[in-house]
């Protein structure tokens, strides 16, 4: 089976960018006409129009990015129903071709590590929710994090550790120095080690890490001190990133990193750009043209254009 690496590589270089379409629906920005009648703490009548906007989202971009990431959150807010509706969007995906990247930010020790591992990346025997990767919270430690590297590489699947997050509280923790060093710089190292250790002939290995589009210096930073490792980059437009912002995080050939728009992509219809020009009524074309001008404003200001 071809490795994540080489599956991520393959789907970036078919599609000509990196753009992740992030799948994060909220009941308020959900289009009038998806919402309906339905009444607040209707979860399964909830689950269902989110089902319908995120597979109306997908049949949008499938044919111009190469990933979806689902936010687990969204979803689990609405209980079984949520669920169930999370696992169909991501089946999905699946079947239009698109990678999925499951955004949880999951963790735990031993065998509670070792399943969350086996239920999210079991990609290739049947798993029960077969994402392509998962992100993952590093802060407990080694043994927390080599069931999910472990799973993984038998799986074909990848992991995004959390490295240095887009947030503005994220360097409460993430900036404090241990060692002569940040938190964020020794989780880098680690990731280094086993994305080098797993990495494949592109170059890059199954372990990557999540570094957010607001902090460039240290993106640029980071790009150098995890060559083999992909990033996964959050942060982009809504939460104030820019392609500018991103540039730091590719290869010279334009590979190496997946940017993640969610908001500015899938709620495009209520944004200043395209509310005038779209509104509720032609929602999916405000989807299509917020992703066109994103891949467009990467390909001209970042490498991606060597794509």
């Amino acid at each position: 089976m071809p490795s994540f690496s080489h599956l991520l590589t393959t789907a970036i270089l078919s599609k000509g960018n990196p753009v992740v379409v992030g799948l994060d629906p909220r009941w308020e920005s959900l289009p009038a006409a998806l919402r309906g009648e339905t009444k607040l703490g209707d979860w399964p009548a909830m689950a269902a129009a989110y089902e319908v906007f995120c597979r109306s989202v997908i049949d949008v971009v499938a044919p111009l990015v190469p990933l979806v990431k689902p936010q687990a959150a969204f979803f689990e807010e609405l209980g079984p129903a949520g669920m169930a509706a999370l696992g169909n969007t991501m089946r999905y995906a699946r079947e239009r071709g698109l990678l999925v990247i499951l955004d949880g930010k999951r963790n735990d020790i031993g065998a509670t590590a070792t399943a969350y591992a086996k239920a999210y990346l079991q990609r290739g025997s049947g798993g029960a929710w077969s994402a392509d990767a998962l992100t993952v919270s590093p802060y407990l430690g080694e043994d927390s994090l080599r069931p999910f590297l472990e799973v993984a590489e038998r799986q074909s699947a990848g992991i995004f550790v959390l490295v240095k997050t887009s947030n503005p509280g994220g360097g409460m923790f993430q900036d404090l120095q241990s060692a002569g060093r940040t938190i964020y710089e020794h989780v880098a190292a680690w990731v280094e080690e086993e994305a080098a250790r797993t990495a494949d002939g592109t170059g890059y290995g199954s372990c990557g890490a999540v570094v957010g589009a607001t902090y460039p210096d240290q993106l640029a930073e980071l790009r150098s001190a995890m060559p083999h490792a992909w990033l996964l980059i959050p942060g982009y437009g809504s939460q104030g990133g820019t392609a500018a912002d991103v540039a730091a995080g590719f290869d010279e050939q334009g590979c190496g990193a997946v940017v993640n728009n969610s908001r500015g992509i899938i709620f495009a219809h209520s944004t200043k750009a395209y509310a005038q020009k779209y509104g509720e009524a032609r929602w999916q074309t405000a989807v299509e043209a917020a992703a066109c001008e994103m891949i467009e404003q990467l390909r001209a200001e970042t490498t991606v254009g060597r794509l």
